[in-house]
């Protein structure tokens, strides 16, 4: 995609003096529902904000007028997009049970948990892809290489998916806990609401 270099919004200098400073690359998000990224000067489309998530780059987008943090209503409209088109990662029943968790006790704890499990997820992924790095080159890829790294991925997947649902248990037991402490808090006293016990 071409972008066209246009005038700088008032304000857009300091806010490309403070991400070459090595801060977080700032975007500007205007009434007319434009992107505008301070670094090159120019207005972006969604597709352009979603390159910049699947390299990594660390960003921040912000109103033009109140300076109010937008990022996670720009990657709200990223997955909705994504959720719309092409094959959807959420099935509706997910969704529901996700949004009968807004305003309950548990909210927070549940944002905590998927959060964390994702990040192990994501762990794991890294791993195994650093292992098979070297296999996809040609002067050392072979048959009998192959052969043998996948072989050894058993154990490893084993021992990484091991960690991941120990993980999680920990996790979901310390659910457990919260919510026996607030039970007990509501009604102190209350038969049936002792924490369950950690496994040593």
């Amino acid at each position: 995609m071409v972008h066209t270099r246009r005038a700088a919004p008032t304000g857009a200098t300091a806010d490309a003096a403070a991400t070459d400073s090595g801060g977080p690359r700032i975007l500007k998000k205007y009434p007319n529902r434009r992107l505008y990224d301070t670094e090159t000067s120019s207005y972006i489309t969604l597709a352009d904000v979603k390159k910049m998530v699947l390299t990594g780059q660390d960003f921040v987008v912000r109103d033009a007028k109140t300076s109010d943090d937008l990022t996670r209503s720009i990657l709200l409209q990223i997955i909705l997009e994504e959720e719309t088109g092409g094959v959807p990662m959420f099935s509706s029943q997910m969704l529901a049970q996700i949004i009968r968790f807004y305003g309950h006790a548990m909210q927070g704890m549940m944002g905590s948990y998927l959060e964390k499990n994702l990040q192990t997820f994501t762990d794991i992924q890294g791993k195994l892809a650093e292992q098979a790095k070297g296999l996809y080159d040609p002067k050392v890829m072979s048959p009998e290489l192959w052969t043998q790294f996948l072989n050894g991925q058993a154990p490893a997947v084993q021992g990484l998916m091991g960690n991941y649902l120990e993980q999680s248990k920990a996790m979901f037991l310390q659910m457990q806990e919260q919510m026996a402490k607030q039970a007990e808090t509501l009604v102190p006293g209350m038969p049936g609401f002792t924490p369950p016990k950690r496994e040593r």
